[in-house]
């Protein structure tokens, strides 16, 4: 059960952040209605997200399949468009794949093939983003940028996806000013696919910036905002046994 001191900071979480996404935005010459806030909600029970999701929160999360499955079938993003934005597996792409709004993270030719083949199946056009390993860290997933064009004329096969744009996470240890720096390729790497107007790719999402670094994505071109700790607070994990 949910009490009156979690809804109120909440609350005020979420309109500290539309603050601040504002204030980024501005500073940037941009407007802010152009950013869009997404919450990851990765371990939440659906009571939270359910509360949540009245609040000023235009997309939700997620980074586990049986929790996209969940929230979902308990109606808890109040009608809110559902994301995926974790790592997901092949054999899972059929219960992703109709459900989830958006899938931030492709990474690969076989699960492009896959989530095609599921959207084909389903008679539906699937919206994906790629997602880039900017950083280029081996423990961590994504295409590299070099590796990006192959994946992009691919998808130009593939009818039943559109690549609506890119994904990145830069690197944990990285110092403001490099973070800043991965933020602006990735802009570019935006940019340079828009121009090339490939073929099922539309370029208008670019998801990056996280609670500690939101702001800085912002000034270099974020469309999309993944927030999780700063609206929910920190995670239990020994909750979900995740």
């Amino acid at each position: 059960m949910l009490t009156q001191q979690q809804m109120e900071l909440m609350t005020e979480a979420v309109a500290r952040i539309r603050e601040e996404i504002a204030r980024a935005a501005i500073q940037a010459g941009r407007r802010p209605e152009e950013i869009q806030l997404c919450a990851a909600c990765k371990t939440r029970t659906v009571e939270e997200v359910r509360f949540s999701a009245g609040l000023d929160i235009d997309v939700f999360g997620e980074n586990h399949v049986q929790e996209l499955v969940e929230k979902t079938d308990a109606g808890a993003y109040l009608g809110k468009p559902g994301h995926f934005i974790g790592h997901l597996q092949t054999n899972k792409v059929n219960k992703v794949v109709g459900r989830a709004a958006l899938i931030h993270s492709v990474d690969s030719l076989r699960l492009m093939q896959k989530i095609h083949a599921a959207a084909q199946r389903q008679n539906l056009v699937q919206d994906i983003l790629l997602e880039v390993n900017i950083g280029g860290e081996e423990s961590k997933s994504g295409v590299t940028p070099e590796n990006l064009w192959s994946l992009l004329e691919e998808a130009g096969n593939m009818p039943n996806i559109r690549v609506r744009g890119l994904m990145a996470i830069p690197p944990a240890e990285a110092a403001p000013e490099e973070t800043l720096n991965y933020f602006a390729r990735m802009r570019e790497l935006q940019e340079q696919a828009r121009a090339a107007d490939l073929k099922n790719t539309s370029m208008d999402v670019l998801s990056m910036g996280m609670s500690q670094d939101y702001a800085a994505a912002i000034s270099q071109g974020a469309t999309m905002v993944r927030i999780g700790t700063a609206i929910y607070g920190p995670r239990d994990y020994s909750q979900k046994g995740i």
